[in-house]
């Protein structure tokens, strides 16, 4: 048999946790392939190498190529991939995540599978955006109704903090440059901010799809959880760029070169983490253990791995 070319296959023991991985890293118009554990990138500007194991979420923009050897070690390395649009703002496709546990996925699809544990989560994650107030017994309407008003007050907040004008939130996800310079920059730090979370939501095993407030979508959850941040992290960032931004700048790179620094400074990843596992009733400091188990409706899990045919010849002998 022939020999593999390049390094083994890491294990998952050896991997760096997600919480402690670098957030994100965008990149368009270079070739991507493998140098033992790293992603050599090539462009007009030279070659870099990259740490497969330290890289959350690989954003891969117009004018990649990946070569077979690269994606494998993505794969491998626990790596997320998302193909993207121009400047980061349409996400296409992407690849596997880090857990191999289906702790977190098994909670997630039993709260969203019963409407007063959906109702209870929903409600936990406007209770993170609201904390000096109880809103254990709002109705989804009215959550909704206090969720506008408070991200309207965020951005006119913005504006006045930063001298920016604030009329309203418009874009076309087909026009980047047909937007204002704050559009753009909102349009830029969002997707940023989607990036990290659906990063988050994959590794540890959750599903992007079973959302508690949105819904219909593939990428539901990833909406429910960035919103929690956007306040917070993305409209401040947006703002500020397009503040100190110079005339005709890109405003698409300079926002997420801002957001990158923002979550590292904010240490962002950490918290989603955290956050995440709160949300679906898991504790924090729990690892999820990956184990294969096969289900019975009378006795319970049984092992995997067993020749059970085998067993049966046993006892009838």
């Amino acid at each position: 048999m022939k020999n593999q070319a390049g390094a083994k296959k890491t294990d998952l023991s050896e991997l760096e946790r997600v919480r402690n991985r670098t957030t994100f890293l965008y990149l368009e118009h270079a070739r991507l392939n493998r140098q033992d554990s790293a992603i050599l990138v090539t462009d007009s500007q030279g070659t870099v190498f990259v740490p497969a194991a330290i890289i959350s979420v690989l954003m891969l923009g117009p004018g990649v190529e990946v070569t077979h050897r690269a994606m494998e070690l993505m794969g491998d390395s626990g790596m997320s991939v998302i193909w993207v649009g121009e400047r980061g703002v349409r996400q296409y496709a992407h690849g596997r995540a880090l857990s191999h546990s289906s702790l977190l996925l098994e909670a997630q699809a039993k709260l969203v599978s019963n409407k007063r544990s959906r109702l209870m989560v929903a409600r936990k994650m406007y209770q993170m955006r609201f904390p000096n107030e109880d809103v254990s017994h709002y109705s989804m309407q009215a959550l909704r109704g206090k969720e506008g008003a408070r991200v309207r007050r965020v951005y006119q907040e913005a504006s006045e903090r930063t001298g920016v004008p604030w009329t309203k939130r418009t874009y076309r996800p087909d026009d980047f440059d047909s937007s204002t310079p704050i559009n753009q920059a909102l349009t830029a730090a969002h997707q940023a901010l989607y990036g990290l979370s659906y990063s988050v939501i994959v590794a540890l095993g959750a599903s992007a799809g079973l959302g508690f407030v949105h819904t219909g979508h593939d990428l539901s959850f990833v909406y429910d959880f960035a919103d929690l941040y956007k306040a917070e992290v993305s409209i401040p960032v947006a703002f500020e760029v397009v503040k100190n931004a110079e005339e005709n700048a890109n405003i698409g790179r300079l926002t997420r070169l801002a957001m990158r620094d923002a979550f590292v400074d904010g240490k962002l990843l950490v918290r989603m983490v955290t956050d995440l596992k709160s949300i679906l009733g898991i504790d924090p400091d729990d690892e999820p253990v990956e184990t294969m188990n096969l289900w019975d409706d009378r006795e319970g899990l049984q092992k995997f791995g067993v020749q059970y045919h085998e067993e049966e010849k046993v006892e009838s002998q």
